[in-house]
């Protein structure tokens, strides 16, 4: 784990936890349990910004190796405590996510689930360096981010264009695909859910 004597979590992360953020709607987004369905996530799991842990323990209900990471202390508690209700074996580590090779750990496949568009550019580097040294050539990301605006659709001002998510990810890894999807949330302002791309991505050698 990281020393967070030194990157303390900004207050706003448990702040955001006080009461449930739009995204924490209690059970994984329908877009990855459909993933989970598919037999597309296997090995070792890493959930990147795991929150209250629906994802880690989705995972972990498959019988895999699962760790959830996240900076909101509070976030992980209510997760830890979800699996011991759920009687499911589980990691959750405070561990910054611009600082993924600290794990010292590879993993078969990474779930993202609406961190990567929320990202600083520089955060975004960095957390995109990390991500092609925990992930092995043939390993597996998968991203569900909120996409740029479109007429007559609901989405997010960060969201993402198909553009930038190929150019972020031309170096390491190939786009196996990139479709248009839906994500839940509990916010009243988005009753239908908000415009979301599910990106899959198998990590290959740099330069590829």
């Amino acid at each position: 784990m990281s020393d967070f004597s030194a990157h303390p979590a900004p207050r706003h992360l448990d702040d955001l936890y006080a009461s449930p953020p739009p995204w924490d709607i209690g059970r994984p987004q329908p877009a990855f349990a459909a993933l989970a369905e598919s037999g597309a996530i296997e090995g070792r799991v890493l959930d990147v910004g795991c929150g209250t842990g629906e994802h880690t323990l989705m995972a972990a209900a498959l019988g895999l190796d699962a760790t959830g990471i996240d900076l909101a202390a509070g976030a992980l508690e209510t997760a830890r405590e979800k699996a011991r209700r759920r009687s499911l074996t589980a990691r959750f580590l405070r561990h910054d996510l611009r600082n993924l090779p600290e794990l010292g750990e590879t993993f078969d496949t990474v779930l993202d689930s609406l961190v990567f568009h929320a990202l600083a550019e520089a955060d975004r580097t960095a957390y995109l360096a990390g991500l092609r040294t925990v992930v092995p050539p043939t390993g597996r990301a998968f991203l569900l981010c909120y996409a740029d605006r479109r007429p007559g659709e609901s989405g997010a001002p960060h969201g993402l264009g198909r553009d930038q998510i190929r150019e972020s990810f031309a170096n390491g890894w190939r786009i196996d695909s990139l479709d248009p999807t839906g994500c839940d949330s509990i916010s009243p302002l988005h009753p239908g859910g908000i415009a979301a791309w599910l990106v899959a991505l198998t990590r290959v050698a740099d330069g590829r």
